[in-house]
C-alpha cells in the first residue's frame, strides 16, 4: 500500500509531466551552448545524426512502397467472398486446391502476364492460410454469429460531413442485416446536431440491423469534454442492446468512426475476417490505415503536404505492428471493451490511449493488429487560408497532446509486475523516442550544422566550421529521393481529379513537396513543442474539434 502510495501521489505526477518538455528543450537548447563553448561537439554530433536519418529515411522509403503495394493488393482481394468461405472451411480449400491446378505454372501460358501471376501467388498465399485454419475451426466465429458495430462521433458537424459516411456503410461489401449503426452526438451540440443525428437514423437506419442515435448528456461530472466520453457512452448502451438481444460480446466487433470517416468497401469484410479468425481475438486491437483524402484537391498545398505525409506515417507504421498504436478510426471487440470499460472519459486523445488502456488491463497481451485498407477522412479546411492553417495547428497540436499519457504509462509500468520489464522498457523506449523525434529532428535536422559557425569566432576560423553545412546539406541532398518516392505514391495514389479543376493543378501536386521542410517546422515539431511545453507547466490542453468546411 506504501508502495503504490508514492506513485499515485502529485508529486510523482508532476515529475512525470515534467520530463518530457524538459529533456525536448534541453536537446534543442545544448546544441546553441555547446556551439559557443565547445563547437566539434556539435559538428560530429550533426553529422552522426544526419547519417542516422538518412538511412532511417530509406528505410521509412522502403516500408512506404512495400505497404502501399500491399495495401494495393489488398484492396483487390475480394474479402466478402473470404469471409463468406469460414463458414465452410474444408469446401473452400478444397476450391482453392482447385483454382491452383488450374492455373498452375506448367500449365498454363498466361504465367507470362505479370498480374496473372500476382494473383496466382496470392492464391497460394490464401490456400496456406486456410490449411492454417483447417487445424482450429473451433476456435473461428462463423459469420452468421458474427456482428460489426459502428459508432460515428460527431459533435456540431454538418449534414453535409455526416452523410456521406452514412452512405459509404451502405455501399460496403457487408451484409447490413449484420450491421449496427450508432450515431453519437453530443448533446451540448445543440439543436441541430440532434436533428441531424436523429433525421438520419429516421432515414438510414431501417437497413442495418440495429441503428440508433445516442445523445450524451453535457457536463458529466469527471469527464472531459471530448470523443471519449461520447463514444463510451454510446459504446455502454450498444452493451445493453447486445444483453437484451442475447447477443454474445465476443461476437461484436466494434469500430469508431470521426464524422468525417468513409470506410472502404472491403475493410469490414477484411475486419472480420481477421477478428473472426485470431485466436487471441479479444486482445487486440484492429487499425486501419487513415487516409486524408476525402477533400484533398480542394485544401491549401502546406495542408496537402500534412495530409498526405500523415496518411503515408500510418502506412509505414502498419509496416512494424509492434509500434502500431490506435489512431482516429479503431476497431475492438466489445467484449475487449467492457473488460477495459470501454474508452477513457478523462482524456482528450482517446484513440492512442486506449492502447495503453489495454496492454495493462490485459498484462500487456495486446497487439494492433494493422488492416491495409483505407479509412478516408477530411484533410483540414476550414473557411478562409488563415483559419485554415490555425486549425491544422490545432489539430496537431491536439495528435502530440499524447505525450500526456507518459505519466500513465510510466505509473502502470512500475505498478503492474505481471507484465516482463524488459517488454515494458521497449514499450516506454519507443513510444518516448516517437514524441521526442517529432518535436525535435525537424530543427535539429534545419539549424544545428550552420550553429557553430555564426555563435564561436574561433571556431569560425576552422575548415571544419565552413565544411560542416555543406557535409550536412550534401547528406540531406541524398535523403531527398525519399521524398522524391513519396510524391509519387501521392500522385498515384490521388482520387480522381474533381472536373471544377484543370489538369494544370497536378502541377501544384509535385511542387507542393517543396514546402516539407517547412511544414514539418511549422505544424509538426512546434505543435509537439507547444504540447510538451503546456504539459510541462501542469496546465491541461482544452479539446476542440476540427473545423470542417465544404468546398462545392
Amino acid at each position: 500500500m506504501e508502495h503504490k502510495s508514492w506513485v499515485d501521489s502529485h508529486w510523482f505526477e508532476r515529475l512525470l509531466e515534467i520530463i518530457p518538455g524538459t529533456i525536448t528543450w534541453f536537446t534543442l537548447i545544448a546544441p546553441i551552448v555547446f556551439s559557443i563553448f565547445n563547437p566539434v561537439v556539435v559538428a560530429y554530433f550533426i553529422i552522426a545524426f544526419d547519417l542516422f536519418w538518412l538511412v532511417k529515411s530509406f528505410r521509412m522509403s522502403f516500408y512506404l512502397i512495400r505497404g502501399y503495394i500491399i495495401m494495393f493488393r489488398n484492396q483487390n482481394i475480394r474479402w466478402q467472398e473470404r469471409y463468406k468461405d469460414l463458414e465452410n472451411i474444408p469446401k473452400a480449400l478444397a476450391a482453392s486446391d482447385e483454382r491452383l491446378a488450374k492455373g498452375h505454372p506448367e500449365k498454363s501460358r498466361r504465367f507470362v502476364d505479370s498480374k496473372w501471376r500476382g494473383a496466382y501467388r496470392e492464391e497460394q498465399r490464401y490456400n496456406a492460410r486456410l490449411r492454417e485454419l483447417m487445424g482450429r475451426e473451433s476456435t473461428i466465429i462463423p459469420p452468421s454469429q458474427l456482428y460489426n458495430a459502428i459508432i460515428m462521433a460527431t459533435y456540431n458537424e454538418s449534414r453535409e460531413i455526416l452523410e456521406p459516411s452514412v452512405l459509404a456503410l451502405l455501399e460496403v461489401d457487408y451484409p447490413l442485416d449484420r450491421l449496427m449503426l450508432i450515431i453519437a452526438y453530443e448533446e451540448r451540440g445543440g439543436e441541430e446536431t440532434r436533428k441531424n443525428a436523429q433525421d438520419l437514423i429516421r432515414e438510414y437506419g431501417p437497413l442495418f440491423a440495429y441503428a440508433a442515435a445516442i445523445e450524451h448528456p453535457d457536463k458529466v461530472a469527471g469527464e472531459v469534454i471530448g470523443k471519449g466520453p461520447n463514444i463510451t457512452y454510446a459504446g455502454r448502451k450498444l452493451q445493453e442492446y447486445c444483453v437484451e438481444h442475447n447477443i454474445d460480446a465476443e461476437n461484436v466487433i466494434v469500430t469508431t468512426l470521426d464524422a468525417d470517416n468513409r470506410v472502404s468497401p472491403n475493410y469490414l469484410p477484411y475486419l472480420s475476417f481477421e477478428y473472426a479468425t485470431n485466436i487471441n481475438r479479444i486482445r487486440k486491437s484492429y487499425q486501419p490505415v487513415p487516409m486524408f483524402y476525402n477533400n484533398i484537391w480542394d485544401v491549401p498545398a502546406p495542408m496537402r503536404v500534412i495530409a498526405t505525409g500523415s496518411s503515408f506515417w500510418m502506412i509505414m507504421e502498419a509496416m512494424r505492428p509492434q509500434r502500431l498504436r490506435n489512431f482516429s478510426s479503431h476497431a475492438q471487440g466489445l467484449k475487449a471493451l467492457i473488460e477495459t470499460d470501454f474508452w477513457s472519459t478523462t482524456t482528450i486523445v482517446e484513440d492512442g490511449h486506449q492502447f495503453w488502456r489495454s496492454y495493462f488491463a490485459f498484462d500487456g497481451d495486446h497487439q494492433v493488429v494493422p488492416l491495409f485498407t483505407p479509412v478516408y477522412q477530411d484533410a483540414v479546411l476550414a473557411a478562409g487560408y488563415l483559419r485554415t492553417f490555425k486549425e491544422q495547428f490545432i489539430q496537431l497540436r491536439r495528435w502530440a497532446w499524447g505525450i500526456s499519457d507518459f505519466p500513465f504509462i510510466i505509473r502502470n509500468s512500475i505498478t503492474n509486475k505481471r507484465i516482463k520489464l524488459s517488454d515494458k522498457l521497449v514499450q516506454i523506449g519507443r513510444f518516448g523516442e516517437g514524441h521526442f523525434s517529432w518535436a525535435t529532428a525537424p530543427l535539429l535536422l534545419t539549424f544545428v550544422a550552420s550553429l557553430p559557425l555564426y555563435l564561436n569566432r574561433s571556431f569560425s576560423n576552422q575548415v571544419l566550421a565552413h565544411e560542416l553545412p555543406i557535409i550536412a546539406s550534401r547528406i540531406l541532398t541524398i535523403s531527398v529521393s525519399a521524398m522524391v518516392i513519396t510524391a509519387m505514391i501521392s500522385l498515384i495514389s490521388l482520387p480522381p481529379r474533381p472536373p471544377r479543376y484543370k489538369r494544370t493543378r497536378f502541377i501544384g501536386m509535385v511542387l507542393q513537396w517543396v514546402l516539407l521542410p517547412i511544414t514539418a517546422i511549422v505544424f509538426s515539431a512546434i505543435p509537439a513543442i507547444v504540447a510538451q511545453s503546456i504539459l510541462l507547466s501542469g496546465k491541461s490542453l482544452n479539446w476542440k474539434v476540427t473545423e470542417k468546411a465544404i468546398k462545392k
